[in-house]
């Protein structure tokens, strides 16, 4: 972030402070583009037609409104990483809506969560790996893939499943995915290498995934 965009942040924030509830749909439309990718990776793909990335970030930003003094309580937290925080807690209340008969046996990994965004499960990165699969021809190569990546996943340490996500699908620098894990960059960035090593090994034993141009 550049000393012009913390500048004009803090403004935003002052505004906001004032009242001023334009301020708010402001940050919020520049922080847009990275929520959207942090609910899309983490939205469970069972919900897929029944609930999008922009319902859940319609009503994250009615939940924003109304914890606004919430964060000028404790304003220490970045402020993107506050939304990304009520966006994550908005997630976690539409799987539970949705999911509930489900969570317990079917998606453990739901219940597990970084800074209070449900943690990237094995089953959600699955499927963001094969979804560019679509046609109808692809259809049981796509199942299959997926079955062996959730699998193979599944193995993974929760922490390493998430630097990969915050990295690569949520596009976190490693300074904002350390920020997010609590721990020190030399160990994210460690961490990322390993979690990325670990991904290219799984993908290998997957006949022809990276053969495939997609």
């Amino acid at each position: 972030m550049t000393s012009s965009d913390a500048a004009d942040i803090s403004e935003h924030l002052a505004r906001l402070k004032r009242g001023e509830q334009q301020a708010l749909a402001d940050l919020f439309a520049r922080y847009r583009e990275p929520l959207r990718r942090m609910i899309d990776v983490r939205l469970d793909h069972r919900l897929n037609g029944r609930v999008s990335p922009s319902d859940v970030l319609q009503e994250a930003y009615i939940d924003a409104l109304k914890r606004i003094e919430h964060y000028f309580a404790k304003p220490e937290m970045p402020f993107f990483l506050w939304l990304r925080w009520v966006a994550g807690q908005r997630l976690i209340e539409v799987h539970r809506q949705h999911l509930e008969a489900q969570i317990r046996s079917a998606c453990q990994e739901i219940s597990l969560t970084y800074a209070g965004v449900p943690a990237a499960s094995s089953e959600c990165l699955a499927a963001r790996l094969v979804e560019h699969l679509t046609s109808p021809s692809e259809a049981l190569v796509r199942a299959e893939r997926f079955a062996m990546l959730e699998d193979a996943l599944a193995q993974m340490e929760p922490l390493d499943r998430e630097v990969l996500t915050l990295r690569h699908f949520e596009e976190m620098s490693n300074t904002e995915t350390a920020a997010v894990l609590g721990i020190q960059p030399a160990a994210a960035s460690k961490r990322y290498v390993r979690a990325l090593r670990r991904l290219k090994d799984i993908l290998t034993d997957i006949p022809g995934f990276l053969d495939d141009p997609s």
